[in-house]
């Protein structure tokens, strides 16, 4: 009998808005979902609709409103899962080496222990980065500042990675070529991602799950689970699947339907 894979986070109902002299302007409301250990879920949603608050929420940057936010770990405790959370840019500082910026969250937290350091280094030879360590970011391309950016990232050893648009700053080429390489890498590390996109193709060819979220207040819409049958399990051979048009037409008809 298989045993059947837990939600390392659930989200029950969550709602959240934003106050000013003006008003209040309600972002969320009554957002369900959980994320299974392992899994991949990418978000999808209208411009604006509060897929980034939403990020922030599980983040802890944010506290909801309403609702709450279940932890379920496999040793019982009530502990929150460590979050690594990559954001658009790559916000690398040009005063360090790409090494120094991918150490610095080490750094900053008093954890560069020989383990920690052995682990980075693992994981600039599996980016392809080994050579560029005494670059500064200035010296590297778009796509290899977002892997160094993701190595910083890595570096604490999240149990939950949140990705907020990461490739929305590469040109297409590069964009296809990073997200697919970098994903299969993270997927190799076992670990679990949220990632919001616009692009519904890069939804469809890097998520397990996707989670369409309707217009502000945004609620979820529909979760749309992605069975993708190719002896080739890349991102990039994902968009060849025969099953990949009907999943972007789903998508597709969901959001063109706020308008």
């Amino acid at each position: 009998m298989t045993e059947k894979v837990q939600n390392i986070i659930e989200l029950n109902n969550i709602g959240y808005s934003y106050h000013s002299l003006h008003g209040e302007t309600t972002a969320l409301k009554n957002i369900s979902f959980g994320v299974k250990t392992g899994e991949f879920l990418a978000i999808v949603g209208p411009s604006g609709c509060g897929k980034s608050t939403l990020l922030s929420i599980i983040a802890g940057l944010l506290q909801p409103e309403t609702g709450t936010i279940v932890v379920n770990n496999p040793d019982g405790s009530l502990h929150y899962p460590r979050i690594g959370y990559m954001l658009q840019h790559d916000h690398l500082f040009e005063w360090r080496t790409i090494y120094q910026n991918a150490i610095l969250g080490l750094e900053i937290n008093h954890m560069l222990t020989k383990d920690r350091l052995e682990h980075v280094n693992r994981l600039f030879h599996d980016y392809d980065l080994d050579k560029f360590k005494d670059k500064r970011p200035s010296e590297l391309s778009g796509g290899m500042k977002q892997r160094a950016a993701l190595i910083r990232t890595l570096a604490m050893d999240p149990q939950l990675l949140l990705m907020d648009e990461p490739f929305s700053a590469l040109d297409y080429q590069t964009r296809l070529m990073v997200s697919a390489d970098i994903c299969k890498l993270i997927r190799a590390a076992g670990k679990t991602m949220i990632i919001i996109t616009h692009d519904l193709s890069e939804a469809i060819s890097l998520a397990d799950r996707v989670l369409i979220l309707s217009g502000r207040p945004a609620t979820v819409k529909k979760e749309l689970s992605i069975h993708l049958s190719l002896p080739d399990d890349s991102p990039l051979a994902a968009r060849n699947a025969p099953e990949f048009p009907n999943y972007f037409s789903q998508l597709w008809e969901e959001l063109i339907s706020e308008n």
